[in-house]
């Protein structure tokens, strides 16, 4: 047997079904609605992966930053990072290249951009927030038209308060950094409250003073005493004080000022306080001044001077002169002037 033929002799290429395959499935990646099939899978898949790695890095991620306003933006930006690339790769697979992709996304933005200008605002503003730190998640805040509520959720577009009128207040971040914001649970949940009560200036002053302390005594919700309260380098007393606050037209005004252990009830708590006050004045040397008007009468009240042709002025009817002689009012003649 000759060797060279042997050695020239090649592997021999195999046929039969297998080796028809490959080209069906050339063909089937050429056609279009096989491979936008297959992307459209793609990003559903990276729908899906998002979801679970929001789930997987939950935990982990609330604990790094250990503000959950911040832990859901971040997990939210993961979310929407592992779709963006999904879509990149489902963008490749139908022949679209990322610069063609990016380019689109390029026009699609600057088309939009005059309408998306608000939004865009209140997502930077949203950053401002996250930033700043103003109030967190479970927060008991007060706008300032009055309205109290708990933060319910913070995203870069907007902050959701649940009031206390069981109700969802959403606003935009752009306008939560432009108006004044009280928090009350910030740090300290201790919360001072004053009530003004104006008192006569024949009652008895200190008496009215200690009436208001004791109304705000025994009171739930209400610090009775301890330690003074630090506020910044100022210190401050915690049981119930009643202070002067001015010397007003009608009476007293005095400033009553206690501390209540948490924000959740401060309007139960002051209507329970003035209730102790109402109720302790029935007893006490202390009425509640209110404005009075004291008119004076002269002899001559309730009279008006007439005024005759010739231009002067005609004392009222009864009236005395600078003699003392009462002027009286012309009789009327009968006489028609012909002598007769």
């Amino acid at each position: 047997m000759d060797i060279g033929a042997v050695a020239q002799t090649g592997t021999p290429t195999p046929t039969g079904p297998p080796g028809e395959l490959v080209p069906l499935l050339k063909w089937l990646w050429g056609a279009a609605a096989v491979r936008v099939i297959v992307a459209i899978l793609v990003v559903g898949i990276g729908v899906v992966l998002s979801k679970f790695l929001v789930r997987l890095l939950g935990r982990p991620v609330a604990r790094r930053f250990k503000r959950q306003s911040v832990a859901q933006t971040v997990l939210g930006l993961l979310r929407v990072s592992t779709v963006v690339v999904a879509t990149f790769v489902a963008g490749s697979i139908v022949g679209l290249g990322i610069g063609d992709i990016v380019l689109s996304v390029t026009v699609f933005s600057a088309v939009l951009g005059i309408v998306l200008a608000p939004i865009v605002g209140s997502i930077i503003n949203g950053v401002f927030v996250l930033a700043d730190n103003p109030y967190e998640i479970g927060d008991m805040i007060e706008l300032e038209n009055g309205r109290r509520g708990f933060v319910d959720d913070i995203t870069l577009r907007y902050t959701k308060i649940f009031t206390l009128e069981n109700t969802f207040l959403v606003v935009p971040n752009s306008s939560m950094r432009e108006r004044d914001v009280t928090n009350y649970s910030a740090e300290d949940e201790r919360t001072r409250l004053s009530i003004p009560l104006l008192v006569t200036y024949e009652g008895d002053l200190e008496e009215a003073r200690q009436l208001m302390e004791r109304a705000a005594r025994n009171v739930e919700g209400v610090i009775e005493g301890g330690p003074d309260i630090r506020i910044g380098s100022a210190r401050y007393p915690a049981k119930p004080t009643t202070l002067i606050d001015a010397y007003a037209d009608s009476g007293v005004r005095l400033n009553l000022r206690f501390w209540a252990r948490t924000p959740y009830k401060i309007p139960r708590i002051e209507s329970t306080v003035r209730e102790r006050i109402w109720a302790g004045l029935e007893d006490a040397d202390v009425e509640i001044a209110y404005p009075h008007q004291h008119l004076l009468f002269d002899e001559n009240s309730g009279r008006a001077r007439v005024a005759v042709e010739d231009g002067s002025d005609l004392p009222p009817p009864g009236a005395e002169d600078a003699s003392g002689v009462t002027e009286r009012e012309p009789m009327e003649s009968d006489d028609d002037g012909d002598g007769e």
